[in-house]
């Protein structure tokens, strides 16, 4: 098997359920070395149990995204166990569909936390271990709201993803040649993100929504491993996913 990805170890943030499981289930299978990171202790055992059952290669940490400290320590796992880290998939995210009107501030701080601080802290772990290696690769998960503004109801979450897309142009453009830098926007996936809502009307909106739309997560585990498997030289910095029905 030489395609790029075999042996290569990959830190993945949200890895317990969704587009963190299917990439890492993918990624193994294609004879990668995977940490996952996570809250939920019992999926992730399930999850590494069944890689390793199958003859992958596979650990997890307990943490939360939220926490600088927790996500340092998913990428010393992958240092500690594997003597490197090849590629951090910055996953982990939530999606409280509501109007701006509901004053929703608590969720807002949420998605902030989660799906913007939790990505730059991604970045702040795995950056020193890619400047000492000289290599490296960050795949940050953006989604369509991230190109086009999803409202009413999603204009922070849009924000949010906005920002993942404006950091990651960013980074690309100062970590220099030898890093390699992709942000990935995709559309309705199926995934835990459609069960974010607390906000009645919204949650039967998005609900509907996915029911018509969604594609498997495996899609999105697919995309991540085409550009991990691009020669050191090839740098895919935007993928653009959704399913063919969706009209936005």
């Amino acid at each position: 098997m030489s395609n790029n990805i075999e042996n290569k170890a990959i830190a993945i943030t949200g890895g317990s359920s969704g587009l963190g499981e299917a990439t890492a289930r993918h990624l193994a299978d294609l004879g990668a070395k995977v940490v996952l990171g996570a809250r939920r202790e019992d999926k992730l055992q399930a999850i590494v149990n069944d890689i390793k059952k199958n003859g992958g290669e596979a650990e997890y940490v307990v943490m939360d995204v939220t926490k600088r400290s927790d996500v340092e320590a998913l990428v010393q796992k992958a240092v500690d166990t594997y003597g490197q880290l090849d590629a951090i998939v910055n996953n982990a995210g939530i999606m409280p569909i509501a109007p701006m009107s509901a004053l929703k501030v608590d969720e807002w701080d949420r998605m902030i936390d989660i799906n913007i601080k939790g990505v730059l802290y991604g970045i702040a772990a795995a950056l020193p271990v890619f400047e000492k290696q000289e290599s490296g690769h960050f795949i940050n998960m953006s989604s369509i709201a991230g190109v086009k503004v999803f409202s009413p109801g999603g204009t922070v979450y849009s924000g949010t993803k906005f920002a993942v897309r404006a950091i990651s142009e960013g980074l690309r453009h100062e970590v220099g040649g030898k890093i390699r830098t992709t942000c990935i926007e995709p559309g309705a996936i199926d995934s835990e993100l459609k069960h974010g809502s607390s906000h009645g009307d919204s949650v039967a909106a998005v609900k509907n929504l996915y029911d018509n739309w969604a594609i498997p997560a495996d899609s999105i585990a697919r995309a991540i491993a085409y550009v991990i498997e691009q020669p050191a030289d090839v740098d895919v910095n935007e993928i653009i996913i959704r399913p063919t029905v969706q009209d936005f």
